[in-house]
């Protein structure tokens, strides 16, 4: 018998072994491919680093530029490079967890690889041969570097693969994510809309890594003209907000091509070239705008729930079983999960019933080729004939140019939609005349064009304030259908006042402005001191000691006052509530977390912010000005150990680019840390962060000369396909 119970016992640990083994090792087998499209071209980049160790890329060709930027960035962030591909390959849960999962649900939810699939043979040649470029690029990182690698089998990748990231992530710029997570889970939205589940977009981010924390809450964008900037220079400054680290952290690169491609700037992970910038005759910066570019349908389904009527018909709902790898330890678990579509777009079912997505700019990849053709433009015209393609999705573009023009225009690919529904509610799902058919026509958007103020700026605010009373728009000018935002924000008050208020906005001038730290008492900000003021406190409380201290506070997250510690730690939960439209937090909760935060690790109420307010890369630990939505903005941050706010969001790549009259462009730029955000043997890991802490800026070697003159290494990377 005891031989039997121990045969029986090994069996069982014989079963676990075999189970563990194939948990721990079934993924990279079932993700191998066979039909990856490899280049077969060769290419040759030369990479020249500056002395901020910032890529100079330059090529014969655009596609061995863009083969340049992806080895060039390989070179200083791998790491999330690798979360980006998994991404665009449905694998990040292989990597990130249950997290990464519920990108890749979102990544089939949304049919992103079939999106780029079917559109990616659309794209013209030059386009498409940059993203194949590109891609080599990364595979051959990969292949010289075998020990980086995190997830086997993620390589090799093609110029689909690259693609398939864009299809994935655009929409949550515009706050897709707001839509998805309470269909989800079946919950309620605000009251105002009913029982039913209202406008979706009013829901809290559904928990994803380029849209974690409002991270796509901020960005600031100024242009001026030369009538105003008092040495006749046009100038246009990019302040973009995004998280310091990750999928959508900047990457600043300047590239050149014997074929006419020349511009300094920045782009995201997995882009094979910039987003944001500047080439020798114009430039753009972009702010995240919140048009309403969601609509939600709810279907009316048969009793077999397989079927849902629209008009008179009966028709299949499509239905898709996914495999989702889940990382947990050293297992990955397969975990199915199905996903519908409709005629509208996706389909989640949940206790409600099933509702259908549909969304600006949705199944269409044009974007690929309108950033490319934006990098290249040579004129207003030029460029606003790109944009009218209606292509991007969304975000404001603020432009300037050699000729002394500037533009600002509220790009959205918004839904043409038909007079007679409640666009704000869900829509009959049998109803075929809610369907719309695509977006509104480039000249409904608005938009303005050499303002005679000579000033224009957005800072995630409505575009009916953008460039002084004389100019600015009216709303009533833009069709309600279009579901443009009508909120704004403490940065866009402030802008709108210091740029108003100023008579020559020159260079001194604007970058005071920009790195304003400022509150006015309007708003949100007016609610929370109202409420402080209503609270009743025991006068001998630290808590009354901490009202008296904010109901005397300057409204300057400049270091200097005694309550901008209290300040800083109250705001940021009111900014964020008003941003993602959930109610404002408790006021005397709030408070009384503030001040114990402070007592607990400071020992006092009235710290002075420098202590609390931190960049922290490594071993450098600096203190930092600004707050969240304040002009200079450290809008997020992760409470460490200590007590101190690292911040991890706001201020990121910062760039003023200057055309000055009969001489050749040039810019200086800065970003928090520096070229190389997660290389810690790097001398560029945190070199630019000393500059950060102190407003100052540093310069962009634009042309090749300066380059030369100022380059600490410089060397060629190359594919052949006979060889490699």
């Amino acid at each position: 018998m005891r031989k039997w119970v121990g045969r029986i016992g090994f069996a069982l640990l014989v079963v676990l072994f075999v189970t563990f083994v194939a948990l721990a090792t079934w993924e990279p087998f079932w993700a191998k491919r066979d039909n990856v499209r490899l280049s077969d071209r060769a290419y040759s980049a030369e990479i020249t680093r500056d002395e901020f160790g910032v890529p100079h890329i330059y090529g014969k060709t655009d596609a061995d530029v863009a083969y340049g930027v992806a080895r060039a960035h390989a070179e200083d962030d791998f790491a999330t490079l690798q979360d980006v591909i998994a991404m665009a390959r449905g694998r990040y849960g292989a990597i990130a967890g249950e997290d990464g999962a519920a990108v890749d649900y979102v990544y089939h939810l949304l049919d992103a690889r079939g999106t780029a699939e079917r559109h990616y043979p659309e794209l013209p040649e030059d386009t498409r041969a940059l993203f194949e470029a590109y891609a080599t690029g990364l595979n051959d990182y990969a292949k010289l570097h075998r020990g980086e690698v995190r997830l086997d089998n993620l390589f090799p990748v093609d110029g689909v693969d690259v693609a398939a990231g864009f299809a994935l992530r655009q929409p949550f710029f515009f706050g897709l994510n707001g839509t998805i997570e309470p269909l989800v889970k079946g919950t309620d939205l605000l009251p105002e809309f009913g029982p039913q589940i209202g406008k979706p977009k009013q829901a809290r981010a559904f928990p994803l890594p380029w849209a974690e924390d409002g991270a796509l809450s901020g960005s600031n964008a100024f242009a001026v003209a030369p009538k105003r900037s008092g040495d006749g220079v046009t100038r246009l400054v990019s302040n973009s907000h995004q998280p310091w680290r990750g999928g959508v952290a900047w990457y600043e690169l300047v590239v050149e091509s014997g074929e006419g491609w020349h511009y300094a700037g920045a782009n995201f992970p997995g882009s094979p070239y910039p987003f944001l910038g500047h080439n020798e005759d114009l430039g753009w910066t972009n702010t995240v705008n919140r048009p309403d570019m969601t609509d939600v349908y709810k279907l009316v389904l048969d009793e077999s729930g397989k079927k849902y009527r629209m008009g008179n018909k009966w028709l299949s709902l499509k239905e898709t079983t996914v495999t989702l790898p889940v990382r947990f330890g050293p297992l990955v678990l397969p975990i199915q999960r199905t996903v519908y579509r409709s005629i509208h777009g996706p389909v989640i079912i949940n206790d409600r019933g099933a509702f259908a997505i549909r969304y600006g700019g949705m199944d269409n990849l044009g974007q690929l080729d309108a950033y490319y053709r934006l990098n290249k433009a040579k004129s207003l015209d030029e460029w606003q004939s790109i944009l009218a393609r209606m292509d991007i999705p969304s975000t404001n573009f603020i432009y300037g140019d050699a000729k002394g023009n500037i533009a600002y225009v509220y790009n959205a690919a918004m839904p043409d939609r038909p007079k007679g529904y409640d666009w704000r509610g869900v829509l009959p799902g049998d109803d075929p005349k809610a369907i719309w058919k695509g977006p509104v026509a480039y000249s409904a958007l608005p938009k303005y064009v050499n303002p005679s103020s000579g000033w224009l700026y957005n800072s995630n605010n409505s575009p009916f304030t953008a460039a002084g009373a004389a100019d600015d728009i009216a709303p009533a000018s833009v069709a309600p259908e279009m579901g443009v935002e009508l909120k704004t924000t403490n940065r866009s008050r402030r802008a709108w006042k210091l740029l108003s208020e100023a008579g020559t906005i020159d260079r001194a001038t604007l970058e005071k402005i920009k790195y304003d730290t400022g509150y006015e008492r309007a708003g949100y900000v007016g609610d929370l001191w109202a409420a402080l003021a209503k609270l009743k406190l025991d006068p001998k409380s630290d808590e009354a000691k901490a009202r008296a201290l904010l109901m005397d506070w300057d409204f300057t997250a400049d270091n200097e006052g005694r309550a901008d510690s209290l300040a800083l730690l109250m705001i940021k939960d009111f900014m964020s509530a008003e941003y993602q439209n959930k109610p404002l937090p408790d006021v005397g909760e709030k408070l009384a977390w503030a001040v114990d935060h402070l007592k607990t690790h400071f020992g006092r109420i009235d710290p002075p912010m420098s202590d609390l307010l931190r960049l922290r890369q490594g071993s450098v630990d600096l203190p930092l000005d600004g707050g969240s939505d304040t002009l200079r903005a450290s809008t997020t941050w992760d409470v460490q150990e200590d007590g101190r706010l690292a911040v991890k969001h706001g201020d990121s790549f910062v760039q003023f680019a200057e055309w000055a009259p009969g001489k050749r462009v040039k810019s200086q730029s800065i970003q928090p840390y520096g070229a190389a955000t997660t290389r810690p043997k790097s001398m560029h890991y945190a070199d630019q962060a000393t500059l950060f802490v102190q407003h100052r800026l540093k310069p962009v070697h634009f042309w090749r000369e300066d380059v030369l003159a100022n380059a600490v290494s410089r060397y060629t990377v190359s594919h052949d396909p006979g060889r490699n």
